[in-house]
């Protein structure tokens, strides 16, 4: 039987040839391709050649850690020469791929094959551009083992440095935009840190420089700044919290303005998404009532507002927006209620799936041709006024939209600030919910349904009240939705909307508040800055996923019950449990 010292070497050779698969799989999907008319580095290094070097020094990372040994005094040296051998394995794996490409027509069978890659890959060397890769698996393998053999202390701060490097190029050319659109030296700022395909190297020293500083203070100082903070008497401590929210209120007030309008649209798209992230919050978070067919609430507002405003050939009352938000939001409560008393008595996975096929019922009538005199059916609804912020004109006829005596909501920059402010306005609610009487039943319920009905919690009034109000949040989301887009139809109430919103609140925390605002932010918000990558945008979304759950299963942002949920078995997760165990012994 080979010892774990002889087979650390079989080990780190399957390892690299499996970052070499992955490298060659990222080949044939055309993301190297892709990102390789990008830079990390202008003119330096792209991000195609980023994502080979990342497979080869993660093969180094990966193996020095299976190789390691604690009880082994040279277990250095056998890390190093682990990530050494997977990094030339994983090297010698793209360099027969490419070889290979030069005998077979691959193209025949992955389309994404083509003469433009290896032209990339061999930087127009020609075949003999295959072998610079053995040599550059060495040298990431080494640095993979040597990132794997560093102090946790410096291992977080390069590692956290080159992630938001790497962001920064990605998004380099919606930063330089933003930017180079300001007058002095927003301008010039600009031009030095980013190239026109990506940052310049003063911009990645600066960016991987301040990075792992921050990091590093962060990491040594946090404890004793909180410490400190909590230290300071109460009215500093509110003051500075104020001092904080009005900076954050002025950046908000000014980012449309500086921002673009792209970028206003995303926020607003986040905020909507945040808005039915707050409801569904309520019922899931709080009550732990999964409902899978939410978007029909998001539905039932949108249609409500659409019916209402709308000038086109199903307008019913040509009203104004402001006079149909508190009418949609009605409807879509008792559109709540409706929903929650069939399933008072269904828990679990079977709440899911009848909330499930609740949303599809909603969504497949919506678009019926039964309902399509009332409905507009698959045409949908369109024509629907934009709010006015004044006098709204009288209707005149079909077609005609009315004149609006004042302002007028109808770009994104301008419904920015409707849509913030409503989030805003929700997640003010839903705070002051969590903490009164009702969000305590919620919670109670979520926890043990047999027990909260023995401590005197009506579950029908209680469930009744989580549904209808998480249902009015999405309402208010779905009637802001509607004057953004001015049209609605049935094909944008599908079920990966309701799946969004669940996922978004489970990366940013179950029942928690901030947690929302924040998975809405990474969940919406990342995907839709990276249209300009668009054909692997989800890739890096189900990466995202898979990397947040790993990292932090309680959520980005997680509540404190949760927290203690989930921690509570390590020492001093709660010190209250530990001074009772202690004093028990």
């Amino acid at each position: 039987m080979m010892t774990k010292n002889n087979n650390f070497i079989w080990i780190a050779i399957r390892t690299g040839l499996l970052g070499g698969v992955i490298a060659v799989f990222l080949c044939l999907i055309g993301m190297v391709e892709i990102f390789g008319k990008r830079d990390v580095i202008e003119h330096i290094i792209t991000l195609g050649d980023f994502i080979l070097l990342a497979a080869a020094v993660g093969s180094g990372f990966v193996a020095a850690k299976s190789a390691s040994d604690p009880h082994k005094p040279n277990k250095l040296v056998q890390n190093l020469i682990a990530g050494v051998l997977a990094g030339i394995s994983s090297g010698f794996g793209i360099a027969l791929f490419i070889a290979l490409s030069f005998q077979v027509n691959l193209r025949s069978v992955f389309l994404s094959a083509s003469p433009s890659l290896f032209a990339l890959l061999t930087h127009k060397q020609g075949i003999g551009g295959a072998w610079l890769y053995p040599g550059l698996g060495i040298a990431s393998g080494l640095a993979g083992a040597i990132l794997f053999s560093l102090p946790a202390k410096i291992l977080k701060p390069i590692t956290q440095a080159i992630l938001i490097s790497f962001l920064m190029a990605l998004f380099s050319g919606l930063f330089r935009v933003v930017m180079i659109n300001q007058e002095g030296i927003s301008g010039l700022l600009a031009k030095f840190l980013f190239g026109q395909t990506g940052l310049t190297l003063s911009g990645f020293l600066i960016f991987f420089i301040a990075v792992a500083a921050i990091t590093a203070f962060w990491s040594a100082r946090s404890k004793n700044l909180q410490e400190g903070f909590t230290r300071f008497p109460k009215t500093s401590q509110i003051g500075i919290k104020v001092v904080a929210f009005v900076f954050l209120a002025f950046l908000v007030l000014m980012l449309p303005q500086v921002s673009g309008p792209f970028i206003a649209q995303v926020i607003v798209i986040v905020s909507l998404y945040a808005m039915m992230g707050l409801g569904l919050n309520i019922t899931l978070g709080f009550a732990g009532l999964l409902d899978l067919g939410f978007v029909a609430f998001f539905a039932v507002g949108a249609y409500t507002v659409g019916l209402l405003t709308s000038y086109g050939a199903f307008g019913l009352q040509h009203i104004s927006f402001w006079a149909a938000v508190p009418i949609a939001v009605l409807v879509a409560m008792m559109f709540g209620a409706f929903l929650g008393l069939p399933v008072l008595g269904v828990r679990g996975d079977y709440l899911a799936i009848a909330t499930l096929g609740f949303g599809e019922i909603v969504r497949l009538l919506a678009g019926s041709d039964f309902l399509a005199p009332f409905f507009g059916g698959p045409q949908g609804i369109i024509g629907i006024q934009k709010p006015c912020l004044g006098a709204l004109g009288p209707f005149l006829k079909i077609d005609v939209p009315r004149v609006c005596n004042g302002l007028e909501l109808a770009t994104p920059k301008e419904l920015y600030y409707l849509a913030v402010a409503g989030a805003i306005l929700i997640a003010f609610i839903a705070w002051r919910l969590q903490g009164s009487r009702l969000g305590r039943a919620w919670m109670a319920i979520r926890e043990d349904e047999d027990v909260a009905e023995a401590l005197g919690i009506n579950l029908i009034q209680t469930k009744l009240l989580a549904y209808m109000l998480g249902a009015a949040f999405a309402g208010l989301g779905g009637a802001i939705f509607t004057v953004l887009v001015g049209s609605i139809f049935a094909t944008s109430m599908q079920l990966i909307v309701s799946i969004n919103v669940v996922a978004l609140i489970i990366v940013g925390g179950m029942g928690s508040i901030p947690g929302v605002i924040v998975g809405a932010i990474a969940l919406i918000g990342m995907p839709e800055l990276l249209r300009e990558v668009s054909e692997f945008r989800f890739l890096f979304y189900g990466a995202a996923l898979i990397l947040m759950m790993l990292a932090k299963p309680e959520g980005l942002w997680p509540s404190q019950s949760t927290l203690r949920e989930l921690h509570h078995d390590e020492p001093g997760a709660n010190p209250e449990i530990t001074s009772v165990k202690s004093s028990e012994a």
